[in-house]
C-alpha cells in the first residue's frame, strides 16, 4: 500500500510535464508599417519652405491594435522618428486605428490585419491631421 501513494505523486508529475508542453503557444508574428502624417497645412508651406516632420510628430500620433472586434485593446506603438513601427503580436485577427481620435479630430481609416506565426504582416497608417 506505501507504493500507492508514490505512484500516484509520479503520475501527477508526469501529467503536469505532459501537459505543460501541450499547452505552450504558438510563435508569434509581427505587424509592420509606416505611419504617414497628412496635413493640408504642411502643403501650403511646402512652397516655402519644405516642412520636416519630427520624431516629436511621430509621438503625437500613437497607434493602437484592437481585437477582431476593434473594442479591446491589445497593444499600442508608436513610430520611430522616420515614422516606421514594429510590434510582436500572437497569431490572430486585429485592427490597426489611430489613438484619442476624438480628442484631436483626426481622420484615419481603422486597418484590419491579420497576424500569423513566424510571419511578419505589413500595414501601413496615413493620418489627416485636418489642421488648416
Amino acid at each position: 500500500m506505501r507504493s500507492s501513494p508514490k505512484c500516484l505523486i509520479s503520475a501527477c508529475v508526469t501529467a503536469v510535464f505532459v501537459g505543460s508542453a501541450a499547452v505552450t503557444a504558438a510563435p508569434q508574428g509581427f505587424l509592420e508599417g509606416h505611419l504617414k502624417i497628412i496635413s493640408p497645412k504642411e502643403v501650403e508651406l511646402a512652397e516655402v519652405t519644405p516642412s520636416k516632420i519630427t520624431a516629436t510628430d511621430y509621438a503625437d500620433y500613437s497607434l493602437i491594435v484592437l481585437g477582431r472586434d476593434g473594442k479591446k485593446e491589445i497593444a499600442r506603438v508608436t513610430a520611430d522618428e522616420t515614422g516606421n513601427y514594429r510590434v510582436g503580436l500572437p497569431p490572430g485577427d486585429y485592427v490597426l486605428d489611430i489613438h484619442n481620435r476624438r480628442r484631436r479630430h483626426l481622420r484615419a481609416k481603422p486597418q484590419p490585419f491579420t497576424v500569423a506565426s513566424n510571419q511578419t504582416v505589413r500595414v501601413d497608417m496615413n493620418v489627416d491631421t485636418g489642421v488648416r
